[in-house]
């Protein structure tokens, strides 16, 4: 079996004559494209919501199941859809996955009705959860030889990356010279294309060895993540109450059964043998700050531009250019750092500057010439995400054999979706908590901005450095 240690200083150097072939470079523009897509279509419509809330009639309250829905079947479903690939064929389920895209967008396009608008963010929810666990393992048995991998991995993390917050500079410029209802109509072109070359392209990949879904374990997991993403969304919108409590304990309660289920069962849906890894387990929990502390810095970076400055929607994608840049030149230098570092050193030293380059942020006042430092240590902050994630990336699908590689890519594409869909509502709480649920002043918007970038970027401090000395001391040693 490899192991993440192996995929370190030796295993990423390149061989000097290392060269992707014509059908190879194909196969990863189309799998990175639709990986793009996937993560953009996340946040594509967060910049346009009050417009769409005035267009198909949402209340205020309503609004966030624009998002949250999405969010919810994007990271309930991904881990089973990802196993499924490896017993029904990756391809086939990426393939199937695009069609799904295609028709909910459309039906997204056309929604005349906020229960219309919902079952296609929800259609576009699966369609996510299917296609990128199969994409990443698509790219993951395509590029068998190390250096290589490592980068097709890297660009990979580009583009899911870079995707969410291109997606909400793409929101907020369809949304100014068209209207919100071509952040729908843009996906069906691309999903075509895909649907039309991946056969010519992109061999089918499956696990040698099947045997039956395990059916208890999917339905555990599912509906523990639908729960507990629930539970979280709910405190932040309205705080603990009695709702979200029971919320997060059936949460609990369901993942726990999850593990003594999967401790017992022949052909587990993750077998536990593989979360007992120190650096599976420890990875997919910096994917849960790496991804959830991103998300809501381009949140409430949006909430400072807009609310706070004053600015435009299209002013407020255009400030996070510096978070897109930043992951770009991150995602071409990161796998020339994995020559010289271990991935797990790099993992929590990465996420700990990552957290790092938030802070300056609590500095940031009601004078718009504070843009320039917030995009600078913004594009900073970008370039630790990206190295972060990468190295996670690495790890994740480095530990495991060929024929787990569908569990494996689900399990970190499940820990990313997770992240996305948790850390706006986390954050959030913090900052409802300075500021209340009614009207705020401006003033008072940035004390709670102060707040929550806080919390985010301190979490994300404490938990690289953790990372850094229980993982960074293993470098090297067996798993």
């Amino acid at each position: 079996m490899t192991t993440a240690d192996t995929s370190t200083t030796a295993e990423a150097a390149p061989p000097a004559g290392a060269r992707m072939t014509g059908r190879q470079v194909a196969a990863l523009v189309v799998l990175l494209a639709s990986q793009f897509m996937m993560a953009a279509d996340f946040s594509v419509l967060n910049v346009a919501l009050p417009e769409v809330g005035v267009s198909l009639g949402f209340s205020t309250g309503s609004l966030q199941w624009i998002t949250t829905t999405f969010a919810l079947c994007a990271a309930g479903c991904t881990l089973v859809f990802g196993r499924v690939g490896d017993y029904l064929g990756r391809r086939r389920i990426f393939t199937a996955g695009m069609v799904l895209l295609a028709v909910s967008s459309l039906v997204g396009g056309i929604a005349d009705s906020a229960a219309m608008l919902l079952v296609a963010r929800t259609l576009q929810g699966l369609a996510t959860a299917a296609v990128t666990p199969a994409a990443l393992a698509l790219l993951t048995t395509a590029f068998t030889e190390p250096a290589l991998r490592t980068r097709a991995l890297g660009l990979n993390s580009v583009m899911m990356s870079s995707g969410f917050s291109v997606g909400a500079i793409l929101g907020g410029v369809l949304t100014d010279v068209f209207s919100w209802r071509w952040a729908f109509f843009v996906n069906i072109p691309v999903a075509i294309a895909a649907i039309v070359v991946v056969p010519f392209v992109v061999d089918e990949s499956r696990a040698a060895q099947r045997s039956r879904i395990d059916l208890p374990g999917a339905l555990l997991i599912t509906l523990g993540l639908f729960t507990g993403i629930y539970g979280v969304t709910r405190v932040g919108e309205e705080g603990l109450d009695l709702t979200a409590g029971a919320a997060l304990i059936a949460a609990a309660v369901l993942l726990s059964v999850f593990w003594a289920v999967e401790s017992r069962t022949a052909g587990a849906l993750v077998p536990v043998k593989v979360l007992r890894k120190p650096a599976i387990a420890f990875g997919n929990v910096a994917a849960l700050f790496v991804f959830g502390g991103e998300t809501a810095l381009i949140f409430f970076t949006g909430l400072y531009v807009q609310n706070v400055l004053g600015l435009s929607p299209l002013v407020a994608g255009l400030v996070l250019l510096g978070i897109g840049v930043g992951q770009i030149i991150a995602g071409i230098v990161g796998p020339r750092l994995l020559r010289r570092v271990s991935p797990r050193t790099m993992l929590g030293v990465s996420l700990a500057l990552q957290g790092a380059f938030m802070l300056p942020a609590l500095w940031a006042t009601s004078d718009s010439r504070w843009l320039i430092p917030l995009i600078v240590t913004q594009f900073v902050n970008a370039f630790f995400s990206m190295t972060a994630a990468l190295c996670f990336m690495v790890i994740a699908t480095s530990s495991v054999d060929g024929d787990e590689q569908g569990m494996a890519t689900g399990l970190a594409t499940q820990s990313q979706q997770v992240g996305i869909a948790i850390g706006i509502p986390l954050v959030s709480a913090a900052f409802t908590t300075v500021v209340g649920r009614g009207t705020v002043t401006a003033a008072e918007e940035l004390t709670g901005i102060h707040v929550a970038i806080g919390v985010a970027g301190v979490s994300q401090l404490a938990v690289g450095l953790l990372l850094w000395l229980v993982l960074g001391r293993k470098s090297g040693s067996p798993q």
